[in-house]
């Protein structure tokens, strides 16, 4: 059992050091990419970002209403109807917003991000690229690794205004709430802070989805096998790293 335990200590401390060196070899050719293969980023950012955002859309306007319902439900108990809309916006904009938009960026983005890089390094092509004398960490990995940390916090505003939106559209036609009270009550409530927190969360995010997407393609076995599990495994880490995340920033930011 200790034999185990020893060697299951000993292969997350390895994977996770090797993790950061990897991070920092992003880091280290990100200038280079930036200035020479900016376009190559810009196209990372339309697959990851603009791709998403019919799903991003549609749950956020889901999100807000069911916000909106359940707030008119739970305040019209003590006859506070008016402030549902500075209740959806704070839940929206610090929480809601960035965490279920990270969740469905692994699912949509990061599951795309990971098995081309994986489908890349089954077919050798990322072989070729050495045997070329092209870096494929340069090349393949820190565009697409950009393109989500850059779509990532963009995402988020879009699902909290869309989230707005449907939390008035309910709020206001439907349940009878005064238009005037919903977004006057949102503006002496939401604070830049609580602005700021979110954007703080949402690139947080980003990088952490991105990073193990982009890692767990790069290491992927090169199998079909090994390109699935690769894949799972980022929708799984990802959805754990993202809340472990948002309780720490959270805990901070109280």
């Amino acid at each position: 059992m200790f034999r185990d335990l020893y060697y299951t200590v000993f292969e997350f401390v390895r994977t996770f050091g090797a993790l950061q060196l990897f991070f920092l070899r992003l880091l280290m050719h990100t200038p280079t990419v930036l200035s020479r293969r900016f376009g190559l980023v810009i196209g990372q950012v339309y697959n990851a970002g603009a791709l998403s955002l019919v799903i991003i859309v549609i749950c956020g306007f889901f999100v807000g209403a069911v916000l909106g319902l359940q707030g008119f439900s739970n305040l019209s108990r003590f006859n506070a109807e008016d402030s549902v809309g500075a209740v959806a916006a704070l839940a929206l904009v610090k929480e809601l917003g960035p965490v279920i938009t990270a969740l469905l960026f692994a699912g949509r983005a990061g599951t795309a991000l990971s098995s081309e890089i994986g489908l890349m390094k089954a077919t050798d092509q990322l072989s070729a690229m050495e045997m070329m004398a092209v870096n494929p960490i340069r090349r393949v990995v820190v565009p697409r690794f950009l393109g989500g940390v850059v779509a990532m916090p963009l995402l988020a505003a879009v699902f909290s205004m869309v989230g707005l939106l449907g939390a008035h559209l309910v709020c206001v036609p439907l349940l009878g709430v005064d238009v005037g009270s919903f977004w006057q009550q949102m503006q002496q409530s939401v604070e830049v802070a609580d602005i700021n927190e979110g954007i703080i969360k949402s690139i947080a995010f980003g990088i952490a989805a991105s990073l193990l997407a982009v890692w767990e393609g790069y290491n992927a076995i090169p199998t079909a096998e090994g390109v699935g599990r690769a894949t799972t495994r980022t929708v799984v880490l990802t959805a754990i790293v993202v809340l472990i995340f948002d309780f720490m920033i959270t805990a901070v930011a109280i």
